[in-house]
């Protein structure tokens, strides 16, 4: 019953943040966009720029709204799901949420109220310095998540606490400056700018392809392109660095999205297409290109990539060793006092405490971990290898629709530098088919960070079936229940006020209308 909970809480937890993260990558690559656009009116004092800011402000503001309410709703999982989880590394893992709420929240929320109400009370620099503020406390937004999202996957500045039986901050410095995190805000944040400016591309097409607002489509598609492309390229460069901090940081991760059984000669192939099967611990019909693989992962000729069969030993020894630990904190903690712990004792935790995490894996198979067969330690030692066929496609969708990406943004790019963005109707439709894909892309990317850290909710401290609340299934079942259903409610709402905002489109749609003899302008309108 225990490891349904534990099914549940997850699949409550990867539903609710699946459908949250339908809303971050836009809302960080729009505000950033309509900024750019507003600094260009300021500039250039040409209305048609603040109607463009207004326009994709206003589907900004529609999706904020969508995302803010459902972060809340995350966040409060942790105190309701994972109860466990928030006692044993509350003091790291609260700090940057606090932040987040104290810094970027209160700073975006506050300057989103001035950028919709003050176009008429603020001058056009003021204006412009709230929406900057807007931009800049989105991704400050994402910043602090995702420092506390990247201690999950590589724990530093942290060390436990016998007596207290918690994590504890030991240099809070190194937690915000995790290589990890600061990797995964750049790529992240750079895969919403991606997703934004395929949404405006799209959204800009299709009004191209109805001959409606033609000078601001066109103006949106040359913003959306020339920032869509940057930000598309850079994604590879970033997520290659991913990858290689993964080598480091997260090798069972690696392996397992290579499906990578057995440790290869160095330079390792890279595995473009094949069908991972973990019970047979293969991978059929594999097609290698050789060396890429060790090239992308080590940046190297000589560094070998475990494979999941040689990591999983590995993790077999940390579980023995882990073993040592939980004893000796067994034995610390009935001393009663310092003065009372037997050094031998002390000597064991300081020698095996950072492999206590291992041994709480088999809490799965036994009260006390002590008490493990042989072949229980075996099975908790394959319980580290993530879902691999899951991880191997989530992969390679991701990069494949990113290539796609980088190929549809450098087109567009061409064409507006040769003002052809309108000579060519079939790929204005192909900009309009492919909105979907940078969510499909950016969600991917999700399950590989995410499911490429199971069995751990912290690698290597703390297993995912330790840090689950005490609850009952119906509970847990109720609650995926309600979610779905609310969640499918604001979607339907959501989709429903975008389509309606794009139908209608700007309330002005081009220059020479404002330009124009107000009597002009009476006669245009009947």
């Amino acid at each position: 019953m225990d490891f349904d909970i534990v099914t549940l809480s997850r699949l409550q937890f990867a539903i609710t943040a699946l459908y949250h993260f339908l809303f971050v990558p836009l809302t960080l690559g729009l505000a950033i966009l309509v900024a750019i656009m507003e600094t260009v009116y300021v500039m250039t004092g040409r209305t048609i720029w603040r109607d463009m800011t207004q326009f994709w402000g206003v589907l900004f503001g529609i999706n904020f709204a969508m995302g803010v309410a459902t972060g809340i709703v995350m966040e409060f999982q942790f105190g309701m799901n994972w109860s466990y989880y928030s006692h044993y590394v509350g003091d790291i893992f609260g700090a940057p949420l606090a932040l987040e709420g104290l810094m970027a929240f209160f700073m975006e929320a506050t300057f989103v109220g001035l950028f919709f109400f003050g176009w008429d009370k603020l001058s056009k620099v003021g204006h412009l310095v709230t929406t900057w503020a807007v931009a800049i406390g989105s991704n400050f937004s994402a910043l602090w998540i995702l420092i506390a999202n990247g201690w999950m996957q590589n724990p530093v500045g942290a060390a436990f606490n016998p007596q207290t039986m918690r994590m504890e901050v030991t240099d809070f410095f190194a937690v915000i400056t995790n290589p990890v995190a600061q990797a995964k805000f750049v790529h992240t944040v750079s895969a919403g700018y991606v997703t934004a400016s395929v949404f405006v591309l799209g959204i800009s097409a299709w009004y191209l392809l109805k001959g409606r607002h033609v000078q601001l489509a066109k103006r949106s598609m040359t913003v959306a392109a020339s920032f869509g492309l940057a930000a598309a390229l850079s994604v590879v460069v970033l997520g290659d660095e991913s990858g290689y901090l993964s080598t480091e940081h997260q090798k069972m991760k690696l392996a397992a999205i290579e499906a990578m059984w057995k440790t290869e000669p160095a330079p390792a192939a890279f595995t473009a297409f094949g069908f991972p099967d973990q019970k047979a611990r293969e991978t059929h019909y594999a097609v290698h290109i050789p060396a890429v693989m060790g090239l992308i992962g080590t940046r190297s000729l000589d560094t070998v990539i475990p494979g999941i069969e040689e990591l999983v030993q590995k993790a077999e020894q940390r579980i023995r060793d882990g073993i040592l630990a939980y004893d000796a904190l067994q034995t610390i903690r009935a001393a009663g006092s310092d003065a009372a712990i037997p050094p031998a004792a002390r000597a064991a935790f300081e020698q095996h405490g950072n492999e206590m995490g291992y041994a709480l894996l088999l809490k799965r198979y036994v009260d006390d971990p002590r008490q493990a067969t042989p072949e229980q330690i075996s099975k908790a030692a394959w319980d580290t290898v993530p879902p691999v066929a899951p991880l191997y496609w989530s992969f390679r969708l991701m990069v494949g629709i990113g290539m796609f990406l980088i190929l549809l943004t450098g087109t567009f790019f061409v064409l507006s530098a040769r003002r052809q963005l309108d000579t060519r109707r079939w790929l204005l439709k192909v900009a309009v088919w492919s909105m979907p894909l940078p969510w499909l892309a950016v969600e991917a990317g999700w399950i590989v960070s995410e499911l490429g850290r199971q069995p751990w909710v912290i690698e290597g401290v703390l297993p995912t079936a330790a840090a689950v609340s005490s609850l009952g299934a119906a509970t847990v079942l109720m609650t995926i229940a309600g979610f779905v259903l609310i969640y499918t409610v604001l979607l339907f709402i959501e989709v429903k006020l975008m389509l309606k905002a794009i139908r209608k489109g700007p309330d002005v749609g081009s220059e020479a209308t404002h330009r124009a003899p107000l009597a002009a302008q009476v006669v245009a309108a009947h």
